[in-house]
This record gives C-alpha cells, sequence and structure tokens, in this order.
C-alpha cells in the first residue's frame, strides 16, 4: 500500500510540474503573438501574404500546443 501512496505522489509532481511549465509556456507564446501582431499593424509595408503567412504560423503553434496538452492529458489519465 505504501509503494501506491508514493507512485501516486510521485504522478500528482509530475502532473503539477508539467502544468506549470505548460502555463509558462502558454504565457510565453501568447505575448510572443502580441508583440508580432504589434509590429505587423506598424509595418505597412508588409504585404497580405505575408500576414496571411504569420497569421497561419501562429494558428499552427495554437494548434499544436492544444494537441499536445490534450495527449499528455491523456496520458496522465490512463497512467493514473
Amino acid at each position: 500500500m505504501r509503494e501506491t501512496e508514493i507512485l501516486k505522489q510521485m504522478i500528482d509532481f509530475q502532473k503539477a510540474m508539467f502544468d506549470n511549465m505548460f502555463n509558462a509556456v502558454t504565457v510565453l507564446q501568447d505575448q510572443t503573438e502580441k508583440m508580432v501582431n504589434t509590429y505587423m499593424d506598424q509595418a505597412q509595408r508588409l504585404p497580405e501574404e505575408g500576414r496571411e503567412v504569420i497569421g497561419e504560423w501562429v494558428n499552427t503553434y495554437k494548434e499544436g500546443r492544444q494537441n499536445f496538452r490534450k495527449t499528455v492529458d491523456d496520458l496522465f489519465t490512463n497512467v493514473e
């Protein structure tokens, strides 16, 4: 029984560490998106095609981040 409790605590610790890391990365990426949007608003010579590519790039990062989060959460659920 004691081993089970220790294992549960280890899993909870790992999940908490992942959550903290993921939240920090999310904040960093959101701030970067805001900076990029500010730059694009001020860059009058940036063609519309370039703006679209940057927009797609940002959306791809967001989708990848959400997919990664879902995968890790599913794995933690399976382990628990």
